[in-house]
């Protein structure tokens, strides 16, 4: 999968277990919340969150065989599974490092977001303005306003915490955005769709609410012999 791709798809869903129906029981489809419900409620469970830190694990599939196919995909792009860890501090900081199958980090404090791929020895510079659409993993340290203007929200079950997202603009990464809260109300997992056929699941574990993060984990300074690409 394409390193910078990966970038942009970290993020997440929780899915739900349901359990099993029995033939002569009958049961109420939930109730999704409207949009203005859903929301509001979103902007609940981030505002509640002003730091955390957690390992993550994401995997990428494909939709068919036929997909790939069509869209020119191999099969490395498939079932990767890419280790790391992420520490946000709200507003704008925001810090996503893999560290298997391959590194790569992604920094900002805040105004710019710099993607480093240590492999190629190079460093890409962007607006965060301009990515916080394009990069769903940035929504989590985004702020709310922002977040508002970029996504459509719903909420499929307006008893449960989570939400799918979808970008008002046409030209973004992704087609839709999962994501779940677990029970400290940390996101929990992710998932993403984008145009290609791909699924990317980002799934997070020994999560850390509010902790104290020092400020300098969101400082980039590229190393020495750095290509920098601004985009």
């Amino acid at each position: 999968m394409n390193k910078l791709r990966q970038a942009m798809c970290a993020v997440a869903l929780g899915a739900a277990a349901l359990a099993p129906v029995m033939s002569s029981a009958v049961y109420a489809a939930p109730a999704p919340a409207s949009e203005q419900q859903a929301t509001s409620s979103l902007v609940r469970q981030l505002s509640g969150v002003k730091s955390f830190t957690a390992n993550f694990e994401q995997t990428t599939k494909v939709s068919s065989g036929k997909a790939v196919q069509k869209k020119g995909l191999s099969a490395q792009h498939m079932n990767q599974t890419f280790k790391g860890v992420m520490k946000v501090e709200r507003p704008g900081k925001f810090f996503w490092e893999t560290a298997s199958l391959s590194k790569q980090t992604i920094v900002t404090s805040g105004k710019t977001v710099w993607i480093y791929d240590p492999d190629l020895q190079q460093a890409v510079r962007q607006s965060l303005d301009d990515q916080v659409a394009n990069t769903p993993a940035l929504l989590l340290s985004g702020n709310t306003s922002q977040i508002m203007k970029s996504y459509r929200v719903t909420q499929p079950d307006k008893t449960k915490t989570y939400y799918t997202l979808y970008p008002k603009a046409g030209d973004g990464a992704f087609q839709s955005l999962t994501i779940s809260f677990g029970a400290n109300k940390a996101p929990a997992l992710m998932i993403l769709a984008d145009s290609l056929g791909q699924t990317t699941y980002v799934r997070f574990n020994n999560v850390k609410v509010n902790a104290s993060i020092p400020a300098s984990t969101f400082n980039f300074a590229p190393p020495k012999g750095t290509d920098i690409i601004d985009q």
